[in-house]
């Protein structure tokens, strides 16, 4: 039975020890802070606080800070590498969600320090080691980025 708030199937958020178990990624590159509410192998809602703090915004733009479109595209593809690892039960297994294809993106507003970015990603197929992704980066409900995502699960390289 689901928790109360929680539909069928539906798990409670994920803090930040869980998304780095599930995700290699560290500062400064970890783009996801939290996961507000996930239902495995459907979607996942996530969230980025962004920070004036971020070192990108040293450089993009001075003045006029900006996050970078290729970093929001990165912080949908880190939500859907959260949404496969949690699904498959490899959470801590040392699998790695290798990024391998981006279309359709697109940037619609521009996300700036002090904005609270909220990440949907949802699965469009998974075959075998292989998944695709639809993923949404808005804030206070206004679309700021899109794009489609695949990826390969695999093991790490080895030395």
């Amino acid at each position: 039975m689901a928790a109360d708030g929680e539909s069928e199937g539906e798990m409670s958020g994920l803090d930040i020890r869980r998304i780095m178990a599930a995700l290699p990624h560290r500062y400064p590159l970890l783009l996801v802070d939290r996961v507000v509410s996930m239902v495995p192998r459907t979607s996942i809602h996530a969230v980025k606080a962004v920070s004036m703090n971020e070192q990108f915004f040293q450089g993009h733009f001075p003045g006029r800070p900006i996050m970078p479109g290729v970093l929001i595209v990165e912080a949908i593809a880190q939500t859907a590498g959260i949404l496969a690892v949690e699904s498959l039960g490899l959470a801590g297994s040392g699998k790695l969600v290798y990024f391998m294809a981006i279309e359709g993106a697109k940037f619609r507003a521009p996300v700036e320090p002090g904005h609270l970015l909220d990440l949907h990603v949802e699965f469009t197929q998974l075959r075998g080691a292989v998944c695709k992704f639809t993923g949404k980066a808005s804030i206070a409900g206004k679309l700021c980025a899109e794009a489609h995502c695949v990826a390969m699960i695999a093991d790490p390289p080895k030395d």
